[in-house]
């Protein structure tokens, strides 16, 4: 085998995953009910959509127009297979860019949605910067990483500080979520199945990859994730956020 860096074996190891952080469909249909009213066919904003786990429900259960936002154009890609084979690739449309400069006019949508991504920008960011994209009476709907402990343990910080220093507690998100101006209509903390349903896939493509000769301590580093998660799990999640502009 050639040289390879953990680069390379996390693309392989992430490339055609159904989904890229924790959820599912359950969990998206029920933050789409704690949203509330929507117009009949809305337009939805799906940012930082990955392969489509949420864009494609959302245009099946909203009926809408779904833009699904993402950098990785083999991740679109992906979407648009998953759309197509849905019987809703005419309503999902793929469109490659950064979540933290979109080119998108203000108030094109009634439903922003960011399941696993606004850590990409940071919460505040995210808050700041996406709610130009609302229409009046639109929602937005996001999933945050954050500390469900007030003193997280050393071994979880090493994990996550260097990533993403600024995680907060549920209380520090809705609290920064209120002094921005945003109303906190619903919180949710995602169930241990919605991260079974993220890492299974990756933990069976990673033995994949070790089975085909992919060096052990780069298979390892891909994977530190899942063993973070064993040991100190109960420390840390991810919370679905409901917000409206006030």
């Amino acid at each position: 085998m050639s040289e390879i860096d953990v680069t390379e074996v996390f693309r392989r190891a992430h490339q055609g995953l159904p989904r890229e952080a924790p959820g599912s469909r359950g969990t998206t249909e029920l933050l789409l009910r704690l949203a509330g009213d929507l117009p009949g066919e809305p337009d939805v904003l799906d940012l930082g959509c990955g392969t489509g786990p949420a864009a494609v429900p959302l245009a099946e259960l909203t009926g809408g127009r779904v833009t699904g936002v993402d950098l990785h154009a083999g991740f679109l890609d992906d979407l648009r297979r998953r759309a197509e084979a849905a019987g809703v690739g005419d309503r999902v449309t793929a469109l490659p860019a950064s979540i933290d400069d979109l080119p998108l006019p203000d108030a094109c949508a009634d439903l922003v949605w960011a399941e696993g991504s606004a850590y990409v920008v940071g919460f505040d960011a995210a808050l700041t910067g996406w709610r130009r994209l609302l229409r009046p009476g639109g929602v937005l709907v996001l999933t945050e990483a954050e500390w469900l402990v007030p003193d997280p343990s050393p071994g979880a910080r090493a994990f996550w500080d260097p990533g993403y220093p600024a995680m907060r507690t549920t209380a520090g998100n809705i609290a920064a979520a209120e002094r921005l101006g945003w109303t906190v209509r619903a919180t949710y903390v995602l169930p241990d199945s919605d991260w079974a349903e993220y890492y299974d896939p990756l933990r069976a493509r990673l033995e994949e990859l070790r089975a085909a000769g992919v060096p052990d301590g780069l298979v390892d580093q891909v994977g530190e994730e899942i063993g973070v998660r064993e040991w100190h799990g109960a420390e840390y999640g991810y919370t679905g956020y409901v917000l409206r502009p006030r």
